[in-house]
């Protein structure tokens, strides 16, 4: 499941080329999660690395994540 989201958000990646030739890339969905790197490939490298920082960070301080594709991370209090 957590494979399948990193690769649904990296699908709703959006990628700029800068003036200073640099590559800018985010995902819209995801908040501060954005990258800049010389190439495109490393840009799409460095926003994984990002997104994935950003998801256990998300989890561990217990963060709403988006739902992405009906992805759901966010962890469910039971009813006691």
């Amino acid at each position: 499941m957590l494979i399948k989201y990193i690769e649904t958000a990296m699908h709703q990646a959006t990628y700029e080329l800068l003036e200073d030739g640099t590559f800018y890339g985010r995902i819209p969905d995801c908040q501060g999660v954005w990258a800049n790197a010389e190439t495109l490939e490393a840009c799409r490298d460095e926003l994984q690395e990002v997104l994935e920082g950003w998801i256990l960070l998300g989890l561990q301080l217990g963060h709403q994540l988006p739902v992405l594709d009906d992805i759901d991370l966010s962890f469910k209090k039971e009813a006691a």
